[in-house]
Formats: C-alpha cells, sequence, structure tokens
C-alpha cells in the first residue's frame, strides 16, 4: 500500500470513529449533565472536524510535485495539523470557562451508569483507532496522523476522567469532581495543542533534521575517500519528503567531467542510505574558503 493510501485510510478510520462516539457522546451528555462529559463530547466534535482537515491534507500533500510547486505538497499536512491545533485550543477555552462556571453555581450530574458504559465503548473504539494509526505512522512518518494520533491518545484519558469524575460525584458525593475533572481535561487539551503545534511550526519554518540525523548524515559522506571536507549543510522537512544541500570540498585538480562523477557516486551512496532524499551539492576546490569565508565541516572521521 501506498504512503498516500495508508494516510487516507487512518483519516477514513479516524473519521469514521468520530461520527460514532459524537453520537454516543451526545446522547450521554443529555443524560448525565456532565461537564467532564461535555468536555469529551466538545473534543470528540473537534477531533471529527481535525480528522476531515487531516484528509484534505494528507490527500493535498500525495500529489506529486508540479510547475507551481517544485518541491512538492508536502506542507499541506502541517497546515491541517496548525488547523487541528486552533480547533483544540478553542474546545480547551470553552470547557474551562464551563468547568469554572459549575464550580461557583454548582450542579449535579444524572444517570452515571450509562456515562460510564458510553465512556468504555468510546474507550474500545479509541484503541482500536490508536492501534491502525500507529501502524501507519510507522510506515509514513506523517505529521498530520501523528497530531491526530494524539488528540485520540487524549481521548482514552477524557474517557477515563469521565468515569472518574462521574463515580466520584454520584457514588462518593463529592461534588466538585465533575468540574475539576473539565478544567483538568482543559489543561490537558491546551498542553497537548502546544506540544502538536511546535512540531508543525517546525515543518512549516523548515526546521534543520535533529543533530544525531545530521551526524549520520555526514557519516555517509565521510566514507567516500575523495571528499576532503563539507559545510554550508541544509537540511529541511516537508511532509514526507526530505532536502539536504551542502558544499563539499574536492581536489582542485580534478577535471568537470570526474567532478560530476564524484557527485553521482556520493548521491548515490546518500540515496541507499537515505532513500527518498533530494540533494543539492555544490562542488568547491579543497582550501578554497567560500563568500562568507564559512569554515568546513569535518567528516567525522577526518575531524
Amino acid at each position: 500500500m501506498s504512503r498516500g493510501s495508508l494516510t487516507r485510510s487512518a483519516a477514513y478510520a479516524s473519521i469514521a470513529t468520530a461520527l460514532f462516539l459524537v453520537g454516543l457522546k451526545m446522547w450521554a451528555t443529555w443524560r448525565t449533565g456532565s461537564t467532564a462529559m461535555l468536555g469529551s463530547l466538545a473534543d470528540t466534535a473537534l477531533d471529527l472536524v481535525a480528522s476531515v482537515a487531516t484528509l484534505v491534507g494528507v490527500w493535498v500533500a500525495a500529489q506529486p510535485a508540479d510547475e507551481n510547486h517544485r518541491f512538492g505538497h508536502g506542507k499541506a499536512e502541517a497546515l491541517a495539523a496548525i488547523f487541528q491545533v486552533m480547533l483544540i485550543t478553542l474546545s480547551a477555552g470553552g470547557i474551562a470557562l464551563r468547568a469554572i462556571t459549575q464550580l461557583f453555581d454548582g450542579g449535579q450530574t444524572t444517570a452515571a451508569n450509562e456515562g460510564i458504559a458510553v465512556s468504555v465503548i468510546a474507550i474500545v473504539a479509541t484503541l482500536g483507532l490508536l492501534a491502525w494509526q500507529r501502524h501507519v505512522i510507522r510506515k509514513t512518518q506523517s505529521l498530520a496522523i501523528k497530531t491526530d494520533h494524539l488528540h485520540y491518545q487524549s481521548d482514552l484519558l477524557l474517557n477515563l476522567a469521565v468515569i472518574a469524575a462521574l463515580v466520584l460525584d454520584q457514588y462518593l458525593n463529592f461534588g466538585v469532581a465533575d468540574p475539576l475533572m473539565g478544567l483538568a481535561i482543559a489543561f490537558w487539551l491546551g498542553w497537548n495543542a502546544w506540544k502538536s503545534g511546535g512540531d508543525a511550526i517546525d515543518h512549516l519554518m523548515d526546521h534543520e533534521w535533529p543533530d544525531e540525523r545530521r551526524e549520520e548524515f555526514l557519516a555517509v559522506l565521510a566514507k567516500h575517500p575523495d571528499i576532503r571536507g563539507v559545510h554550508d549543510l541544509r537540511t529541511r522537512t516537508s511532509g514526507a519528503d526530505d532536502f539536504v544541500q551542502f558544499h563539499m570540498a574536492v581536489d582542485p585538480h580534478l577535471t568537470i567531467v570526474q567532478v560530476h562523477d564524484l557527485m553521482d557516486e556520493v548521491e548515490a551512496r546518500i540515496s541507499r542510505e537515505f532513500p527518498d532524499v533530494e540533494v543539492l551539492i555544490h562542488p568547491d576546490p579543497n582550501g578554497l574558503a567560500d563568500g562568507d569565508g564559512a569554515a568546513e565541516e569535518l567528516l567525522p572521521d577526518r575531524k
């Protein structure tokens, strides 16, 4: 199955699960009057909207490069993730406001058995979805699916919080349990939005690869004896696509044809170790500083 097919299947599964859970939680919120259940319903409803956005994002990201988008459409996944973060933040604010109001005004939940049963069903359905999403993430590393996966991981805690709130409120007579759980849910959603937003912004701002991966890349270059040094190494990720460019110091006495052949060899070696990475190499005569006087970033075995 192709990357695009896998990510779309995860998005479809997410939409189907959200539709099912929205219906269940609407009924449960009406039956129980629980703020925690309302918070869980609001989160699931926004998950549904976010899952549709994810589907659009992964579909656009899977489109091949064209004349107007020469680097592909991978950043559509980051845009979908940003949209999800905005929805989660709005949801967290609304839930927190409702919980604070209930703390001051009071309120009693009802029909604990029905609310608990709905939450258990939601947990089972969510666990099934999470298992499929983890499989898709392992295969694709999709940012949009990772963000969606994070939402549904939080749903497990949301449903457990609803169960705890109903038990404490109705069976143990701890009247403020429900709004307190609602506040906890709101803070949890806000924290998840913060983390997910950071990842999406990194993609949109062309954040460099992690240091460990950069070192692995340099180690591949170091295996070629004709590369004297590397500088101006730049890396970025856009959806499923990785891009690398660097200056490569070579023997100044090589002919243009020899340098061209050397670059082909280097690109072939990189493609074996880092498949699907687009590489741009600028050859420099060894010992000649660039226009900015940048020092060479020596390869691991030549430091």
